[in-house]
C-alpha cells in the first residue's frame, strides 16, 4: 500500500523549529501500517526534515550552530540577484535537506526515546508550510 497526506503547518521563520511527530503518527494512524516506511518531505526550498531531541535548550542551541554558520545577514548572490534577502534560507536548507525515511514497525515509528521528527523553517518570514506524509508497506 501507497498512502499519501499533507499537513500544514504555521511557521514563524529564521530556522523555527516544530516537532511533527504527533501529527505523523496521526498519519500513521489514520492509515495503518504495520511494517513499512513513512517518508516526510517539506514542499519548498527554504525548509528542511530531521530527527533532534526536541527540547527548548537544544532547539535554541542548534538555531545558534545556524546562525554562526550561516548568519541571516550575510550578503548572499541569491538576495541581490532577486532582492528578497533569505539566500541564507536557501543555503540552510540546502546543507540538511528537505526529507526523512523512518521505518515503520508495529504501526509506529522507530524513533529512539528522545527523538523527534522536526520541521525547520529556515526563511526570513512567518510561512504556511505543506509537509507531505507518504506512507509506503504493509497495510494493518
Amino acid at each position: 500500500m501507497i498512502r499519501t497526506q499533507m499537513i500544514q503547518i504555521r511557521t514563524k521563520g529564521y530556522s523555527d523549529i516544530v516537532n511533527l511527530t504527533p501529527s505523523i503518527q496521526q498519519v500513521l494512524d489514520d492509515n495503518p501500517c504495520s511494517e513499512g516506511l513513512v517518508q516526510i518531505f517539506a514542499v519548498g526550498s527554504t525548509a528542511s526534515i530531521t530527527t533532534m531531541e526536541f527540547e527548548p535548550a537544544l532547539v535554541q542551541d542548534l538555531k545558534d550552530i545556524l546562525e554562526a554558520l550561516i548568519p541571516s545577514d550575510a550578503i548572499s548572490r541569491h538576495s541581490q540577484t532577486w532582492g528578497d534577502d533569505n539566500g541564507f534560507s536557501h543555503l540552510r536548507a540546502t546543507l540538511m535537506g528537505p526529507a526523512l525515511t523512518v521505518p515503520i514497525i508495529d504501526g509506529k515509528m522507530a524513533l529512539g526515546t528522545w527523538q523527534q521528527v522536526v520541521l525547520i523553517d529556515h526563511d526570513n518570514r512567518e510561512r504556511e508550510r505543506v509537509i507531505i506524509v507518504q506512507i509506503m508497506g504493509e497495510q494493518g
